[in-house]
């Protein structure tokens, strides 16, 4: 069993595609090989081949990657998603391995499997902190919820038919108000994402900042903003307005009453990413998005 190797590996894969079952069923056999143990979920386990020594666990909670010095992540952005939820409660690394389109947030592709296992055995890996957001909703001064982010907290319109009214606002002082689809409020490693799409800006990792990104919004005025990492954003909901809704990630959400006020700041708690590589983000985000580069000179030596 995992637990009496010396080291061990949590495996986090996406079952539902063929490519992740393949990648689960060769990093858990080139780990094994080399003595590291690798524990797999239980209900994701039935779908893939694993032999009798992966160790199983029932629940899903940040306990269950206690002793293991990695999180393996094969999926897509979804499932990297899922797999930083784990990273940032357990305080174990994340190293993803893309099996989707984009994937920002992967280190290696599926064909660097091989390359995967052999930088696990090694340890040849650096880790770094990627900055959260803590988010709040207040209503009628009442703390109602709270939430957190990798990429972004997004306050959007519940239906289709009306624009979301709102008032934004920046460490206590009003900025503007409009009529839009939504506000997105991103990190750094989230202006790849939802902050993309809706035109903001693309912020390097290492830059601490916060973005506001507006989204169809109804107002001459309605750029992206991106402020200090130790600012507060805000979007208040004005009273007469249908609910809205909020969105962590994509994947958390709570439906915003009437005249809710969002709060979002730095988060306490960062997630931790694996990194096998020194590539530039200039060289991931032309790859990533295949920018045309063919020209190129490069400075003169």
């Amino acid at each position: 069993m995992s637990q009496n190797r010396a080291r061990t590996v949590f495996l986090l894969a996406h079952t539902g595609r063929p490519a992740a079952i393949r990648s689960a069923e060769l990093v858990v056999k080139g780990l094994l090989r080399s003595d590291i143990g690798v524990r797999v979920l239980e209900y994701e386990a039935a779908d893939l081949p694993l032999p009798p020594e992966v160790e199983l666990v029932k629940e899903a909670t940040p306990q269950c990657l206690e002793g293991c010095e990695l999180l393996i992540v094969l999926g897509g952005d979804g499932t990297l998603l899922r797999g930083a939820e784990f990273a940032r409660a357990s305080g174990v690394p994340m190293l993803g391995v893309n099996l989707g389109s984009v994937g920002f947030l992967a280190e290696a592709e599926r064909d660097d499997l091989d390359k995967v296992v052999d930088r696990v055995v090694s340890k040849a890996y650096e880790v770094e902190e990627r900055m959260t957001v803590d988010v709040v909703v207040h209503r009628n001064g009442d703390i109602v919820h709270t939430d957190w982010a990798l990429n972004e907290a997004a306050v959007q319109k519940a239906g289709a038919e009306k624009l979301l009214e709102v008032v934004l606002e920046i460490d206590g002082r009003p900025v503007t108000g409009f009529g839009c689809d939504g506000i997105v409020l991103s990190t750094p490693t989230g202006s790849t994402a939802y902050a993309f799409s809706a035109g903001g800006p693309v912020v390097w990792p290492e830059v601490e900042a916060l973005l506001m990104v507006p989204i169809s919004a109804h107002a001459l005025f309605a750029k992206p903003l991106v402020t200090s990492p130790n600012s507060v954003l805000a979007v208040e909901l004005l009273p007469h307005i249908p609910p809205g809704v909020l969105w962590c990630d994509g994947r958390r959400t709570f439906e915003l009453p009437p005249g809710a006020r969002v709060e979002v700041r730095r988060g306490a708690v960062p997630v931790r990413l694996a990194r096998l590589h020194h590539a530039s983000f200039t060289d991931r985000l032309v790859a990533k998005f295949a920018l045309p580069v063919s020209g190129w000179r490069g400075a003169p030596h």
